[in-house]
């Protein structure tokens, strides 16, 4: 092209209908037109160069790339995050809109930050999209490599079109699978051609206000876009030395590099620099926080020493003014004893002891008594190395590698997080588990308890660190399973294991989670004082455990233990097999005496293998000389109860769902809780979900729901799944059991006449916040006015279900909590004889509180008479009597009107003669005798009125006399 090779450049036109362009020359300068190539046929319109070239355009040819750049062909790759790279766009979003319809102004800060070697996402509640934008001329790709450790971020990937149609994705393609704690993964997606917008969305949800782990990303690379007609330099700090590179290459520590670089340039005297630095920096006088103390193994006398190493990469010189020298070595001292289970040899290293024997790891190694058996396991509290099946490593979360450095250190007593070459680091300490079995002596155990670990530690911190316990079950995915943030006192933490599998456990240790590239936490530890895990299948025993034998009358008599049947313990005094009582299981770590079979609470029966007690969903009370007999089986299926929303600091809007199984499921737990996030990201354990480690179940589990009309998900999340009910523990009316209390002040006071049924519950598991693990109540009321399903509440001032985090608690009002009908919730009335015919009814007593049992008696009728025996005899005497009163009256009455005659007369005659007759012989008739005389000095009574009469009507005179007393005034007048 000349001398005006710089005064102009080449580009090619757009794509015609036919796929084809033309290349023209572009002058730099406008005004300049003249000397111009003239257009010629370009390439096809798909064509690109191979990586490592780029597209010559003089020539139309692709050309390898100069050393110190690279190219990708027909690639874009995105690996340098010291800002947000033009193109991609960090967008907030919140929506959820404020009580007046407008949007929250919250969000405005957050966004995805560089920082150096990868982009890291926000942490908090907003929903924030990182966007690019790129236009693909054939089928291509895009792959991105990234850190997700914390599901408490939601974390998606998706692909739009130029019509914002997001394209057909399956949802593990869409949702991102979460990482092990300083691990970097791989996502990769395919794109069809034409315009392709690719959002990265994360939404925090800190429901419960714990720090949350950012999403980190790295090297992002796009593969089908056009031909690239440049090479690209190696950015500082990198470097590419040969022609036709694909990428560049950072620079080893103490060397570095300018752009476009080919090789590096080691650092000047008495300065540093680290793996990809631009420049290099002064090295600082050494102080205490550039080295670390270590213990060496035993030596063949049984002594170890510290030794005092320097931080690596050492950065620091020890022969400047303030600085300080790496301290003398430490007197040799005796060694610790042996763990549990090893025993010390000649050269003074501690060995397993061989199966079938023991020690307590000061002694010698010795058989087990005959009827005994090795207790298996691992347990180490002294650490002078490692033990074989432990590892240490360190993870920096920017390049995945602590330079060498162990990421913890072995102390005598305790094993502690070591030194780091920067605070961000992971320090992982890891031990392996091969399996569990559960020895012959606890075989009558069929819990679904294979082994448990236990270790003792406590955290040193004066920033945010964070200690992380995780399990990787059969090497499928590492899962969180406790953590703790902050200083914590000396404690122990215990997890069982519910499944016969091959586990890694990791204790992951992070000084401080935000991106610092120095020391400054030095002093920030964990200390693990002591681990033990029980019933490993190739562990070591530190003592014996009794064990059954087979019985004397069989022919294999002898002292080798058997394993005993499912339910079974071992009798003390013959060591034979023995079942259990009925309603009892076997609920401790032991199985030798019946007093390992425990009695099952009130109102629960055993299942058939004494493993577990659970409710048949029947239940009866007695008071006041009456037993109430409850049917709940209508309450048995799972039931779910979701409370809310409540909201975040932000404004978030969440669930809590809980799903229950009062009864369980022929004699299971029912009731399962799972992470919807991960299930759609785990597609290959779908066809194993018992290796599903995001699942829970229970009698009572919870999750925590983020409905998708609250954040703008095209589905609802559920997260943070919990058991909190692992064991039945009974049903009572009393409010207390077994330490639980039912608080029944929680709730609207029951009025009806028919007690609450407290169901109790209790998962042993323990928390950060809860060292005794969860329980939980189910108050089941009668109330005939709901269904027989019921509702389900929780209390008005706990609107979580739990008002301390520990203990949960809820109502269940429903018709089939109450009683069975019998006799004594009915009355009958009996009806009026109609047509000779007498009808009974039976009715329920008011208020009916009651279902099903004893139906309704039908209506009954018996024949009857419309008048009845005693009716009529009872008419009958009555009138007779009513007959005879009114014949005694009249008689009377005409006797008495005689009376009043002849009195009248007696008395009209004397006044005639002017005196009265004498007293002695006045109205004496011939005959008659003075003592008939009757005389009446008080009103006289009925008999005495009837007898005077029938003594007159003896006489048979018709004369009657009356004696009057002239001395007395009293009169006496008859009737």
């Amino acid at each position: 092209m000349g001398d005006d090779v710089t005064d102009y450049y080449y580009q090619y036109t757009e794509c015609d209908s036919t796929g084809s362009r033309w290349r023209v020359s572009i002058p730099l300068n406008p005004g300049s037109c003249s000397d111009l190539p003239p257009p010629t046929r370009g390439t096809d319109c798909s064509f690109s160069c191979p990586a490592g070239k780029y597209l010559e355009m003089s020539i139309q040819e692709c050309t390898p790339c100069a050393a110190g750049s690279y190219s990708l062909g027909s690639g874009l790759r995105f690996d340098q995050w010291d800002a947000i790279p033009a193109g991609f766009t960090s967008l907030a979003s919140f929506f959820d809109p404020g009580p007046n319809g407008e949007d929250l102004q919250a969000c405005n800060s957050s966004s995805w930050t560089p920082q150096g070697v990868y982009l890291e996402s926000n942490r908090d509640e907003c929903t924030v999209s990182l966007v690019y934008a790129v236009h693909l001329e054939k089928q291509g790709s895009v792959s991105f490599t990234y850190q997700y450790p914390d599901n408490n971020i939601f974390f998606e990937f998706y692909v739009q079109n130029e019509q914002c149609q997001e394209m057909a994705q399956t949802d593990d393609q869409k949702w991102i699978k979460v990482t092990n704690n300083g691990e970097w993964y791989t996502h990769s997606v395919n794109l069809k051609s034409g315009t392709n917008i690719l959002y990265w969305r994360t939404t925090g949800i800190l429901v419960g206000g714990k720090m949350v782990k950012p999403v980190l990303l790295k090297n992002i690379q796009i593969e089908g876009v056009a031909y690239t007609s440049e090479c690209f330099p190696c950015r500082p700090g990198w470097f590419s030395p040969a022609p036709g590179s694909s990428s560049c290459e950072p620079c080893p520590s103490n060397t570095f590099s300018i752009k476009d670089a080919a090789f590096c340039t080691p650092c000047p005297e008495h300065h540093y620099s680290h793996e990809g630095w631009a420049e290099c920096k002064v090295r600082p006088p050494c102080s205490e926080k550039d080295y670390f103390q270590i213990h060496t193994a035993c030596d063949s006398e049984g002594k170890t020493q510290v030794l005092y190493r320097w931080v690596e990469p050492k950065i620091c010189v020890e022969n400047v003014t303030g600085a300080v020298e790496l301290p003398a070595t430490g007197q040799r001292e005796p060694c610790p004893p042996c763990n549990p289970g090893y025993y010390n040899s000649n050269d003074s290293t501690c060995l397993p002891c061989p199966p079938g024997t023991h020690s307590d790891g000061t002694s010698a190694c010795t058989e087990c008594p005959a009827g005994t058996e090795p207790v298996l396991g691992y347990e180490y509290k002294w650490w002078n190395v490692l033990p074989s099946n432990m590892k240490t490593s360190c993870f920096n979360v920017g390049n995945s590698k602590c330079d060498d450095m162990n990421g913890w250190e072995v102390a005598g007593d305790h094993v502690h997080s070591g030194a780091s070459s920067s605070d961000n680091d992971y320090l992982i300490l890891t031990l392996h588990v091969p399996g569990f079995k559960v020895p012959a002596s606890l075989s009558g155990m069929t819990g679904n308890e294979f082994g448990q670990i236990t270790f003792v530690f406590e955290t040193i911190c004066s920033a945010d660190c964070e200690l992380y316990f995780m399990m990787d079950v059969n090497s499928k995915s590492t899962t969180v399973v406790e953590s703790w943030e902050g200083s914590k006192g000396k404690q122990s933490y215990t997890h069982s294991m519910t499944r016969n599998a091959s586990v890694t456990f990791t204790w992951a240790f992070q000084k401080t989670n935000q991106a610092l590239d120095m020391r400054r936490y030095v002093t920030d530890m964990v200390k693990v004082y002591s681990i033990s895990v029980t019933n490993v299948i190739d562990g070591v025993a530190s003592a014996c455990r009794v064990c059954a034998l087979i019985p004397h009358n069989s022919q294999r008599a002898g002292s080798s233990c058997v394993p005993c049947p499912a339910g079974f313990f071992i009798d003390r005094d013959t060591n034979q097999c023995q079942e259990c009582p009925p309603n009892t299981h076997l609920a401790g770590r032991h199985t030798y005496g019946q007093d390992a079979c425990v009695a099952c609470g009130p109102g629960s029966v055993s299942n058939k293998e004494h493993s577990r007690c659970y409710s048949d969903c029947s239940f009866t009370h007695t008071e006041n000389n009456r037993t109430l007999t409850f049917d709940l089986s209508p309450l048995s299926g799972v039931a779910s109860v979701t409370i809310g929303p409540s909201f975040t600091s932000k404004g978030t809007k969440y669930l809590h769902l809980f799903n229950m199984s009062l009864c369980g499921h022929e004699r299971e737990r029912a009731a399962v809780c799972t992470d919807n996030v991960t299930v759609v990201s785990n597609k290959d354990d779908e066809s194993d979900p018992a290796q599903f480690v995001n699942s829970v179940d229970g009698f009572i589990c919870q999750s925590t729901i983020i409905p998708a009309d609250g954040r703008g998900f095209r589905m609802a999340i559920s997260s943070q799944s919990v058991s909190l009910a692992d064991t039945f523990i009974g049903a009572t009316v009393d409010s207390v059991l077994d330490g639980v209390n039912a608080t029944p002040d929680l709730f609207p006071e029951n009025l009806k006449d028919v007690p609450d049924i407290n169901f109790f519950y209790r998962s042993r598991q323990a928390t950060a916040s809860c060292d005794q693990g969860r329980s939980s109540v189910i108050t089941v009321r009668c109330n005939p006015e709901k269904s027989d399903r019921g509702e389900i509440s929780v209390p008005s001032t706990c609107p979580a279900g739990t008002c301390d985090g520990c203990t949960f608690h809820f109502l269940w009002e429903s018709a089939s909590a109450c009683p069975r009908c019998s006799e004594d919730d009915y009355h009958q009335i009996e009806g009026a004889c109609k047509g000779g015919v007498q009808e009974t009814l039976y009715v329920w007593n008011e208020p009916k509180l009651c279902t099903k049992g004893a139906p309704l008696p039908a209506r009954s009728s018996v024949p009857c008479e419309a008048i009845a025996l005693w009716l009529k005899v009872g008419v009958g005497g009555g009138a007779f009597v009513a007959v005879l009163l009114i014949s005694l009256t009249c008689y009377f009455w005409k006797k008495n009107k005689r009376l009043e005659y002849k009195y009248s007369r007696l008395v009209m005659s004397a006044n005639k003669e002017c005196e009265l007759p004498a007293a002695d012989s006045c109205g004496l008739a011939e005959g008659e005798e003075p003592d008939d005389d009757v005389v009446y000095t008080q009103k006289p009574s009925l008999l005495g009125k009837l007898r005077a009469i029938a003594n007159k009507q003896e006489d048979g005179d018709s004369s009657e006399s009356v004696q009057l007393n002239s001395s007395q005034s009293d009169r006496w007048v008859l009737g």
